[in-house]
């Protein structure tokens, strides 16, 4: 008996000289409650009510063999904060109290689901009305008749992949996805394409897209917008090279002042999310799916009214182009220079 409690003794010293780990469960707290909207809007680009809205769809309830899995709205704004910031997962793991790899494990599964919801959220409207009323606010901002969307591609810049390093060296030298996006008048996306190396054309990427093959099919009503690196379409307007008269010159001038819509909705995405724009530190699978996780998760911010948006007056009435010629671009963007510029 004695020699039992000799050894207890014993242990209970070896163990205050050197205290062995215990597990430790860090106090979750919930920054939906202990931010202003404001702060919260800062650190996770939207507003509480959008969170909880993105946390109800998302469903990112989570089996595991452990006791303490990682609450949702937590995974949710753990991924929402890498978004936001581009940065180290070990800096977001320590803001929200829960380790690096949960960080990546919740970005991934947040981005798989958002991704889920490519078709609820980005889309051409099919409707006339609504068809008519896109071309109403495009031909408001510089008076191009029919335009439903305008056309461009983004570099979002990657780490150097271990296969087929090559292909994604961009023009400007750098590794990057080349991304095509149409996005209307009012900065909403309706199409992105996010899967091609940087190094790869815009005017390949819109050639293979299935966009394309819809507007061939004439699915689509109504013309799209593109700098001079694509090729001039029946519904792909281009601007002249050379501007010998002064309506080709005026149909220039429109049309960039239109497309530009492209670029400043390029901003607006990048100044949201500026892991688009810093670059992504993952594979360009897992960067193509994070690049239209971030497009969804604009849409979903102008659907619910959480973010700048351009507004429109549709109330000026736009011409309708009437045409009889033989079918080629060239010959219909001359069509539209001559009879309205």
């Amino acid at each position: 008996m004695a020699d039992i409690e000799r050894r207890l003794r014993r242990a209970r010293y070896i163990n205050e000289l050197f205290p062995m780990d215990r597990r430790v469960f860090r106090d979750r707290t919930n920054p939906l409650e202990t931010l202003s909207p404001m702060e919260i809007r800062e650190r996770y680009r939207f507003f509480p009510e959008t969170i909880l809205f993105l946390v109800n769809m998302l469903n990112l309830e989570r089996a595991t063999e452990r006791s303490c899995p990682l609450p949702p709205l937590i995974s949710t704004l753990a991924a929402l904060h890498f978004l936001a910031t581009g940065t180290h997962h070990i800096v977001t793991a320590g803001l929200h109290g829960i380790s690096r790899s949960s960080v990546s494990r919740a970005v991934k599964q947040f981005t798989d689901s958002v991704c889920l919801h490519l078709n609820d959220f980005v889309f051409f409207p099919n409707i006339e009305n609504v068809q008519r009323t896109v071309q109403k606010q495009f031909y408001n901002i510089a008076g191009f008749p029919q335009v439903v969307g305008v056309v461009d591609g983004t570099h979002i810049r990657i780490q150097a992949p271990s296969a087929n390093e090559d292909d994604y060296v961009n023009r400007k030298g750098f590794h990057s996805l080349n991304v095509q996006m149409i996005c209307d008048a009012t900065f909403r996306f309706v199409d992105v394409v996010a899967k091609w190396p940087g190094s790869v054309h815009d005017s390949r990427i819109f050639r293979e897209s299935a966009i394309r093959q819809r507007f061939e099919r004439g699915e689509i009503d109504g013309l799209l917008l593109g700098d001079s690196g694509y090729g001039c379409k029946r519904y792909l307007m281009t601007p002249y090279q050379n501007t010998d008269s002064p309506c080709k010159e005026r149909f220039n001038i429109s049309l960039c002042r239109t497309r530009v819509v492209i670029e400043q909705a390029f901003g607006v995405l990048k100044r949201r999310f500026p892991c688009l724009h810093y670059g992504l530190r993952v594979k360009p699978d897992r960067a193509a799916k994070i690049t239209v996780a971030c497009v969804i998760l604009h849409n979903i911010g102008l659907e619910r009214q959480d973010m700048f948006s351009r507004t429109c007056e549709d109330d000026t009435d736009q011409p309708h182009v009437v045409y009889e010629g033989d079918g080629s671009g060239n010959s219909y963007r001359d069509h539209i220079a001559e009879s309205f510029f």
